[in-house]
């Protein structure tokens, strides 16, 4: 019998590759697009990029793997990046760091040539876009100013946030909130009043993790008290998405967990979290929204529907994926 992490991975595949006409901006999909089509493609091609990282990298990802390299080489992608003028730098980044190997790189290269003056540089961001820019930039193999990982993790959201304490006003959290900056996912304006940080930071904690820990594959330069406060905040805020079926932010703290050398299914609210999006996926391997309160309705077809599944689906296959290959015999 399967895991529920691969039963959840497996859907979610087998649901991903069916809508890959909704990823490619240039399909006969496209025209009622109603998701902002190059993030779309930028998703995808992250999780086949930490797919391909794996001992045994899914088959169902060939389709989409395929995809990406066509739409990494088509002229049409790059201006598409310039959509969202607010996020337009962090796309062309992360689209030069996740070009698939051995495509023709003029597009890539060219995209690298229009980053802002300054946008590789540390000066005037927060310790959560710098560790962003490095990331990409690292990745993408081109120079940049940023400071190392192990100066930057004790100053992130992992161990920067703190929740309210008893008498504060419910999400007035201290610390830097960023925005939807290097291709993040924008939440609620607030997970709910009783959360303990709000849906932006929530956001920023995770994907401060993926990046300082290469998205499972490494361990972010935590110890001591820095490591204890990040795994009680993530827990603390696993358990509050699970309660109120918050399900892209279940699966992405699922992940952080991982991240910071913890197995979720041995703990109470990973195990809880991994059931939770158990319960929400659909037959067909949806995940049918970012949250039940805002899940889609009716017949799971359109793009209507592909808008709000989409990330949430993804988001869970990356992490049963990640987090299911590292208790598997190689």
């Amino acid at each position: 019998m399967s895991s529920p992490l691969d039963q959840l991975s497996a859907g979610a595949l087998d649901w991903l590759g069916d809508h890959l006409d909704h990823f490619d901006p240039f399909s006969g999909s496209a025209p009622s697009a109603t998701h902002a089509p190059a993030k779309a493609a930028l998703e995808l091609a992250l999780l086949c990029h930490c797919a391909a990282r794996l001992d045994r990298p899914p088959d169902s990802l060939g389709g989409a793997t395929a995809l990406v390299r066509t739409l990494w080489q088509h002229p049409g992608l790059p201006p598409l990046l310039d959509a969202h003028p607010g996020h337009a730098p962090s796309y062309r980044l992360i689209y030069a760091a996740l070009a698939p190997d051995g495509i023709d790189d003029t597009y890539r290269r060219a995209t690298l040539a229009r980053l802002p003056a300054g946008f590789l540089s540390p000066d005037g961001k927060s310790p959560y876009q710098r560790i962003e820019i490095r990331y990409y930039a690292d990745k993408a193999g081109v120079r940049h100013g940023i400071e190392p990982y192990a100066e930057l993790a004790p100053h992130s959201p992992l161990v920067a946030f703190r929740p309210p304490a008893p008498e504060s006003a419910p999400g007035n959290v201290p610390g830097e909130v960023p925005g939807d900056e290097a291709g993040g996912v924008p939440g609620d304006a607030a997970v709910n009043g009783t959360a303990p940080l709000t849906a932006p930071q929530a956001y920023a904690l995770t994907h401060a993790g993926f990046y300082l820990g290469d998205f499972g594959r490494a361990r972010p330069a935590l110890a001591g008290g820095a490591l204890a406060h990040a795994r009680d905040l993530v827990d603390r805020m696993l358990t509050h998405c699970v309660e109120h079926d918050r399900w892209d932010l279940a699966a992405e703290l699922v992940l952080t967990q991982f991240i910071l050398g913890l197995d979720p299914l041995r703990t109470l609210s990973g195990a809880a979290a991994v059931e939770c999006l158990a319960h929400a996926q659909r037959p067909d391997g949806a995940i049918p929204g970012r949250s039940a309160a805002l899940a889609a309705t009716g017949a799971p077809t359109g793009g209507k529907f592909f808008r709000l599944a989409y990330h949430t689906t993804l988001v869970t296959a990356l992490m049963a994926l990640t987090v299911s290959a590292a208790g598997r015999p190689s």
